[in-house]
């Protein structure tokens, strides 16, 4: 699944390395969504979106700064009607164009993206599914097959609880059946969201949680269709986040109304859009190394395995598979 070219992985180092700016952009483009599930926070959080000429002149500006990839996200992407509009735009600008979507809506509109990438779906659990998000799997599933129809590769995500941590051997092999890779990464207790939540989702048994790592583990190590490298795999079976990060250096972060964040975690502004992302990420650099200093860390793969991509680290060079 590797969608970085040489090319773009020189673009990429020369970005980021070189010039000291980001090259992912990872949008938040909406504040809607249509599921409530109990672990997320970003449905609940109050606050507009941006406007479609706003999007475009965002990415206008994110191609200019030397950008190499958007992503859209939260809350739920396929909600906004000018999705497609977006995508095709980013594309004609030559940016590399990703989706992380609950896949309900896949059904009704996977033919819609063509300019689309990399399509992410989230899969969290085959019986927990429903406890955890609220439907039915089916649905979903319906909706991966039809993206497949499309022409889209699939990359399920998994966020582990300690609701669904018996069935992640069970997932990787649902994922084989399907012809998807997948994703793992431990859940986040934000915030946000209410102690009573985190206290029924949290592992319950650390020595079910390390033998279910072990098992993933083994099952990357036969070829199975794991993007995570085992270094990430190791670090989560250990809950230790064993890492320096650069999500800082390499991500650029927007919240629907336009918002420049810090990272997923600290939700600290930088900034607004309407500034120019330019000036902004000028302006916050000293913001930016003081968050990371004070930051106790996260497991979330994509800051994990970009951060460790970013400092060289063999094993996850080989094994990551880039996306």
């Amino acid at each position: 699944m590797r969608s970085f070219s040489p090319r773009m992985a020189a673009r990429a180092l020369w970005q980021m390395r070189v010039r000291r700016r980001p090259f992912v952009l990872s949008h938040g483009i909406n504040a809607r969504c249509n599921l409530s599930c109990r672990f997320c926070e970003y449905w609940k959080r109050p606050g507009g979106e941006m406007s479609t000429p706003q999007i475009l002149q965002m990415l206008d500006e994110a191609q200019d700064f030397g950008i190499g990839v958007y992503n859209a996200w939260t809350v739920e992407p396929l909600l906004r009607v000018d999705l497609p509009k977006i995508l095709r735009h980013a594309k004609d600008l030559g940016l590399t164009t990703s989706l992380i979507t609950n896949g309900l809506l896949l059904l009704k509109r996977a033919g819609e993206l063509g300019d689309l990438d990399l399509l992410s779906v989230s899969v969290d659990g085959i019986k927990s599914y429903r406890e955890l998000r609220g439907i039915d799997l089916q649905d979903v599933l319906e909706g991966i097959r039809a993206a497949q129809q499309a022409g889209h590769e699939i990359l399920m995500n998994c966020v582990i609880s300690g609701k669904n941590v018996s069935e992640l051997a069970d997932l990787v092999h649902l994922a084989e059946s399907l012809g998807c890779w997948i994703s793992f990464e431990p859940m986040h207790e934000s915030l946000g969201i209410e102690e009573k939540v985190w206290s029924s989702l949290r592992i319950q048994s650390i020595p079910a949680y390390e033998q279910a790592l072990d098992q993933l583990i083994e099952l990357k190590r036969s070829g199975a269709p794991i993007i995570n490298s085992i270094t990430y795999l190791k670090m989560i079976r250990e809950l230790e986040p064993r890492f320096h990060c650069h999500a800082g250096d390499i991500i650029l972060h927007v919240a629907a109304d336009g918002s420049i964040e810090s990272c997923r975690v600290h939700h600290e502004p930088l900034g607004n859009v309407s500034e120019g992302l330019a000036k902004v990420w000028q302006s916050s650099q000293e913001k930016r190394r003081e968050i990371v200093q004070g930051c106790e860390g996260c497991l979330f793969f994509g800051y994990v395995e970009n951060s460790l991509l970013y400092d060289f680290v063999p094993e996850v060079l080989a094994h990551y598979e880039w996306i």
